[in-house]
């Protein structure tokens, strides 16, 4: 219980000097980290976490159910619809080439690893997570299209790679032993994604209309609304692992279903999920902390570094450039677009379950490598923020933002 006032305690000693820590970019992600760091170091730490635990993975679990299904529900659809173009693009083009190009730099670095291990890794270091630089995507320096053709992408991002985690995880399992059958486990990780998506959309898509109905009718108090849209994630969670689905697709599937209801709730109906969301996003940041002290200390091969570098760099850049091709984008867009993609909690909740569930060895080199990625990712692309806002500021008298061409 110790470890949750201490962390109670930092959170509110950030908000009450938020604003002048935000002039030097230290939003409350980094606040978390380093006071999860400096708390967990030593041989002897003030606090510990215990990840070998169900307890622990079921909570991480939770984190990225309820954060999928407020992503999903929080995408602009005025933006996709305007941007559809672009977005699908970025989607069904850039984030498949992305994973490919992760694996198979993954393949050059540890040709040693099994193939499964490197594809597991792959869907840990490509997720983006806006937390982390999220002063970018409310700079009004940067053009508005693109701020918001990267929430809709953040978005929809994490959703669609959580499936392809889970199929690479259960083959890295089932490579344990030796007799491995990748047809069963192929088989098991599509019908556990079938029960995910049966019940997040018979859960989402009945939870929004009722919601809606209620609330057209005047049935439904203000208040009431915000505790109702709480139990759609939870139920949509906890009905598919019931049932033998996982939890957070079945939460992505019900927040993608419940989002049209959205249009006719009140406006801050969604905003007692978000910040539940935020809340356990950033304990998740402090333990992130201790991971950082569990690996950094023992020191980092090259190859790790050079790895992670490329991760947050040319991983996701080089496939945006290439798929935004021929959209009518300034180079520069296209650029800002690609670099802009830090690696946050996702690759973080990826590299937990990845660690609770593979041998030693593998969970092991997977996390190393995670948290140097989200590391890098933190100083890079949160040292670049400023920059590419001055940037824009310096072209805007002469900016213009031609419409993407229909059908792009």
């Amino acid at each position: 219980m110790l470890a949750f006032t201490v962390i109670a305690g930092i959170l509110f000693t950030w908000t009450v000097l938020s604003h002048r820590l935000a002039r030097w970019s230290i939003t409350a992600p980094i606040a978390m980290m380093v006071a999860g760091i400096a708390l967990t170091a030593g041989s002897d730490p003030p606090l510990q976490f215990d990840f070998d635990t169900s307890g622990f993975e079921h909570a991480v679990e939770v984190v990225l159910a309820l954060l999928l299904f407020v992503d999903a529900t929080e995408v602009p659809g005025g933006v996709i619809r305007r941007e559809k173009g672009v977005v699908a693009r970025l989607l069904g083009g850039a984030l498949p080439l992305a994973l490919g190009i992760a694996f198979l730099t993954a393949y050059a670095f540890f040709p040693e690893r099994p193939g499964w291990i490197l594809a597991v890794l792959a869907t840990v270091v490509v997720p983006l997570d806006l937390a982390p630089t999220a002063a970018v995507v409310r700079d009004k320096r940067i053009p508005s299209r693109l701020r918001d053709v990267l929430n809709a992408e953040g978005g929809l991002n994490d959703g669609i790679i959580s499936p392809v985690f889970l199929l690479c995880m259960a083959a890295a399992v089932e490579s344990r032993t030796k007799s491995a059958d990748y047809a069963d486990a192929l088989l098991e990780a599509v019908e556990s994604a079938a029960w995910a998506v049966g019940a997040g959309s018979v859960i989402g898509y009945l939870a929004g209309w009722l919601l809606r109905r209620s609330w057209a009718s005047g049935w439904a108090q203000h208040a009431a609304t915000r505790l109702g849209v709480l139990t759609v994630p939870v139920a949509a969670y906890t009905l598919s692992s019931a049932l033998g689905g996982n939890g957070f697709v079945a939460a992505f599937v019900a927040g993608v279903c419940f989002a049209p209801a959205m249009r006719h709730l009140p406006a801050d109906a969604v905003h007692l999920t978000d910040d539940l969301v935020t809340l356990m996003c950033l304990a998740l940041w402090f333990v992130f902390g201790q991971l950082v002290n569990n690996q950094f200390w023992d020191g980092f091969h090259l190859s790790v570094i050079l790895y992670a570098l490329i991760a947050v760099s040319l991983v996701r850049t080089v496939p945006v450039v290439l798929m935004l091709t021929g959209t009518g984008m300034r180079m520069s867009d296209k650029l800002f677009l690609g670099w802009l993609g830090p690696r946050g909690v996702t690759s973080i909740v990826f590299g937990l379950l990845a660690a609770v569930r593979l041998p030693a060895h593998s969970a092991d080199f997977i996390v190393r490598v995670m948290v140097m990625t989200v590391m890098l990712s933190i100083v890079l692309h949160g040292l670049s923020t400023e920059p590419l806002g001055r940037a824009y500021a310096c072209r805007a008298p002469s900016r213009t933002n031609p419409p993407a061409p229909s059908g792009t």
